[in-house]
């Protein structure tokens, strides 16, 4: 059940960070908006790590025969 959960949050955290960053990028001119870009670019996987620690967490192994 938490990897369908994972997948709905992730879905509404790229849409949310997506607006988030053509916004603020977009007040932002001249040679400061493509580091802007690249960073925002980066810096969104950062947080996603504890809700895919929490995703993989519990999850048994499978046993083969």
């Amino acid at each position: 059940m938490r990897k369908p959960i994972t997948a709905l949050i992730l879905l509404v955290y790229i849409f949310a960070y997506a607006i988030l960053a053509a916004t603020v990028g977009d007040k932002i001119t001249g040679w400061a908006q493509m580091p802007f870009y690249i960073v925002a670019g980066i810096v969104w996987i950062f947080p996603l790590k504890p809700l895919f620690a929490w995703m993989n967490r519990g999850t048994p192994p499978v046993e083969e025969e």
